[in-house]
């Protein structure tokens, strides 16, 4: 049986002298607090929730029979001390139960910005590229899933080649979230290439697409589903310098022989072009790292590409993006079945892998009720423990694998 949350709550002396208004404004005020810590979605509560957290403030338990306060001795004082330790224990656990029950669990998706309604002017379509030598990106986080800063070396050992995701010594790994420009880059170029088969098979001489990207960081932002505050913009400098340094390696095993794969950064670097009045970034230039662009501009009709559901950018957590990115790959318009101790080693988690268990579970269990673009998640006991299916929901209109020249204009 799980212990319950601990709570920081004052005395319950000084609860009871407060006016009604004042209790339930610090009621709403621990339940936002209760909500952000257990990764529950955060409510106004009703008068009805209000009262009945009142009555579990101050309800009356065995620790509030008060010994005698004439010459207490100094054992009295430790039995006066014990008890309202024993008390306090009993409220912090009536209300952190109560407040679970009151709290919904916390949404998949992230509400989207309030321009969002311009979205698709910008974006035609989100693709995902894949890694050359026949070795998936989608096969594994080639990011941290965290949103703090991670150090360090994440490897993968799969079953026919070696991985490896190294980031900068202080700049840290690329995060899930930044990789978001890796994909607006990606999408860049897929539809460069879509126009240059377009011009090219309407008997015309088009060039190549340009090897660097030059983006507003508004563009960026729209693309990413992302609010245009100060701060966005702050992140996404930070952001590119993580992906520039962010390099991976692999070591393919294919056919029993080992070969070196050079090192391959998500990108190939960026320059700040110009800047705001406020010193923010206004336009950037993305250098498209080669491996990316051979595998994007190349002779084939149908490109190694992968669409991706807009509402990709709106999952709010690392790990949910990676399960998102893992199903895509592997069930498409069917299912996939994994171990969650293969999904803790593709993921690349620093978690401990119980502590990983419990945040998959979590998830889950919210996309009972606020469902995962595109796909259904389900848990069940297998012969070495517990198996993630990922099925694709037929009734959804999310989009397939199409080629390039394939899609309407």
């Amino acid at each position: 049986m799980s212990k319950a949350p601990r709570l920081e709550l004052m005395a319950r002396d000084g609860f009871a002298a407060l006016s009604l208004h004042e209790k339930n404004a610090y009621l709403q005020e621990l339940a936002e607090r209760f909500a952000e810590t257990q990764g529950r979605e955060p409510v106004v509560l009703d008068k009805d929730a209000l009262a009945r957290l009142r009555r579990y403030y101050l309800r009356r338990v065995w620790a509030d029979l008060k010994l005698p306060k004439e010459n207490p001795s100094a054992l009295d004082d430790a039995l006066n001390r014990l008890g309202e330790s024993i008390r306090m224990q009993a409220v912090q656990g009536d209300m952190a139960g109560a407040l679970m029950n009151e709290l919904p669990p916390k949404r998949v998706l992230r509400a989207p910005p309030e321009n969002d309604a311009q979205l698709m002017f910008f974006v035609p379509a989100i693709y995902d590229a894949p890694i050359k030598d026949d070795v998936n990106l989608m096969d594994v986080a080639p990011f941290s899933l965290a949103k703090n800063r991670r150090t360090g070396v994440i490897k993968y050992e799969l079953k026919d080649s070696l991985i490896t995701i190294e980031g900068g010594a202080e700049s840290g790994l690329a995060t899930v979230f930044d990789y978001d420009i890796f994909l607006n880059m990606v999408s860049y170029l897929a539809e460069e290439v879509r126009r240059y088969r377009q011009d090219e098979a309407r008997g015309l001489r088009p060039s190549l697409p340009a090897r660097a990207y030059r983006p507003s960081s508004a563009h960026i932002l729209k693309f990413c589903r992302r609010s245009d505050g100060g701060k966005s913009y702050d992140d996404l400098e930070a952001a590119l310098d993580r992906l520039t340094k962010t390099t991976i390696k692999v070591v393919n095993l294919s056919g029993g022989k080992r070969r070196q794969v050079d090192s391959r950064p998500l990108i190939g670097g960026y320059q700040v072009v110009s800047r705001t009045g406020t010193n923010k970034i206004d336009l950037v230039e993305i250098t498209i790292p080669d491996w990316v662009y051979q595998s994007v501009v190349r002779a084939d009709k149908a490109l190694p590409l992968l669409t991706l559901n807009e509402d990709y950018f709106l999952i709010s957590s690392g790990l949910g993006r990676f399960i998102y990115r893992l199903a895509r790959k592997a069930a498409g318009k069917g299912e996939a079945r994994y171990s969650v101790r293969e999904l803790h080693k593709r993921s690349g988690s620093s978690q401990e892998f119980r502590k990983f268990v419990y945040d998959l579970k979590q998830l889950v269990s919210r996309t009972a009720a606020f469902p995962m673009p595109d796909f259904d998640l389900s848990l069940q006991e297998g012969q070495d423990g517990p198996v993630l299916t990922m099925k694709r929901r037929t009734s959804d209109d999310a989009p397939g694998e199409l080629p390039l020249l394939d899609r309407a204009v």
